[in-house]
């Protein structure tokens, strides 16, 4: 697994995918923060981080499907995914191999934003008025959350043969599991399900985690949904052998 892993992280960082994900992503929350005038926190009147845990998720949806839609759509495409299995390696760890090498992108896309929490800090009055187990809690739910879409996109790029295919369909289901759902269960036909359908959907845990309060329940969901996918996508690469 480590050396499908550390493959997959040199090639990332060989190619331009990695360098313009990094800068899209910080460039696009940099502006909702700072910039643009419904959404800037100089425009709020109080230090707050609420942009970049809002819109973050959305910029997601695009980005990490771009980052996994090759994973495996590129190998059948090239026709080495069959010289892949052929070396000692088993499905699972190939297929975990190229989950943590996403998510390793998506983690460092992620971690220079700790830059806007120093500058916001720095700009409260009093200095350091920001709720900061908030702040933990929030930047918790969207590193669970890119762990989330980057098995996503791996199950995509799994069940297709085309790179362009696979980033629309890794989009949408991120699109479906996270704001989807909720919009369904919001439906006024569902009465006393409506809770429970919301429930299946990434949108109430990850706002649950992002009022600073790890609940185990929460926790379970994001890390079970991580293993149903990566689950799915065995089933599937073990199916075409």
């Amino acid at each position: 697994m480590i050396s499908i892993f550390l493959k997959e992280v040199n090639e990332f960082l060989n190619s331009l995918i990695a360098y313009v994900v990094i800068g899209v992503f910080l460039v696009g929350i940099g502006l909702l923060m700072w910039v643009f005038p419904d959404t800037n926190v100089l425009d709020y009147g109080y230090a707050t981080l609420e942009p970049l845990f809002s819109f973050g998720p959305y910029v997601f949806m695009f980005l990490i499907p771009a980052i996994t839609m090759k994973s495996f759509a590129e190998e059948k495409r090239s026709g080495t995914i069959e010289l892949l299995q052929t070396l000692p390696f088993r499905d699972s760890q190939i297929i975990l191999g190229k989950f943590f090498a996403g998510f390793f992108l998506v983690f460092f896309s992620v971690l220079p934003t700790l830059i806007y929490y120093f500058s916001i800090s720095r700009l409260g009055n009093p200095v350091d008025n920001l709720d900061t187990p908030g702040i933990i809690g929030s930047y918790i739910g969207l590193v669970l959350l890119g762990g989330v879409f980057t098995a996503i996109g791996i199950l995509a790029s799994a069940l297709t043969g085309n790179q362009i295919v696979s980033f629309i369909l890794a989009a949408f289901l991120c699109f479906f599991f996270y704001a989807g759902i909720d919009s369904i269960a919001s439906i006024n036909v569902w009465s006393d399900w409506s809770y429970f359908i919301a429930e299946l959907g990434i949108l109430a845990h990850y706002t649950s985690i992002s009022r600073g309060l790890l609940d185990f329940t929460d926790l379970v969901y994001f890390f079970s949904l991580i293993a149903l996918m990566l689950m799915l996508t065995q089933l599937i690469i073990g199916s075409r052998k």
